[in-house]
């Protein structure tokens, strides 16, 4: 994505701080799901064809999910502001930033509003759908929807920067990455479903925060 994710010289933004932002945006992807998968592996009861990775944030150990949502969110944010320092030209040079911010927000609000223990997790949750969803539960939800059809919407903004700067690869990449994450839930596979979306979501990031970082 290099080719089209072009900044101007760095007189207009201090080198060094636009760079921690960057690094930032890279590392919060790898950081969230070292931590989903280092408790998938290790908190009784979960399995992932059954579970979403956001009911990691209910039970005795909640803290960590939660944790880890508001840490890839503050990271994204991060991410949004060194794509607004660093990228002054071009389609997309408005709503690349304010999209991704939308993302990170998402995820922090889906962090602090938590789904509902169920279908046997946390471990002694009876082993069936809960009978309501509780407001935070349907917090979480709308938080998570906005979240990444906002990140769905920036794949399909950069494709098209892309696609202008002929960089055919990267736009076609972009593209996928941003169609897939407008599929519509299964829910006979939603939380498989909803684990590829984080992993497309924040490569698709990293990617993003990797290649800008080259070029500031």
């Amino acid at each position: 994505m290099t080719r089209a994710m072009t900044a101007t010289p760095t007189r207009h933004t201090p080198k060094r701080a636009s760079d921690r932002l960057l690094l930032a945006g890279a590392a919060a992807g790898p950081l969230f799901f070292a931590s989903a998968i280092t408790q998938m592996l290790t908190r009784e009861g979960f399995d992932i064809t059954r579970h979403p990775i956001s009911q990691l944030a209910t039970g005795d150990l909640a803290w960590i999910q939660i944790a880890t949502f508001v840490s890839a969110g503050a990271g994204a944010l991060a991410l949004a502001v060194g794509l607004r320092r660093t990228v002054f030209e071009g389609t997309g040079r408005r709503a690349l930033p304010i999209l991704v911010g939308l993302f990170g927000a998402g995820l922090i609000a889906a962090g602090l509003f938590t789904m509902d223990p169920e279908n046997g997790f946390p471990a002694g949750t009876p082993d069936e759908p809960v009978a309501q969803m509780s407001w935070h539960s349907v917090a979480h939800s709308a938080a998570a929807a906005v979240a990444f059809t906002a990140l769905a919407a920036a794949a399909l903004v950069l494709s098209v920067r892309c696609a202008r700067r002929r960089a055919v690869l990267p736009a076609a990449a972009s593209a996928v990455a941003g169609l897939v994450l407008l599929v519509p839930i299964s829910p006979e596979y939603m939380s498989v479903q909803i684990a590829v979306n984080g992993m497309i979501a924040f490569t698709w990031t990293t990617v993003v925060a990797v290649s800008q970082r080259r070029l500031v």
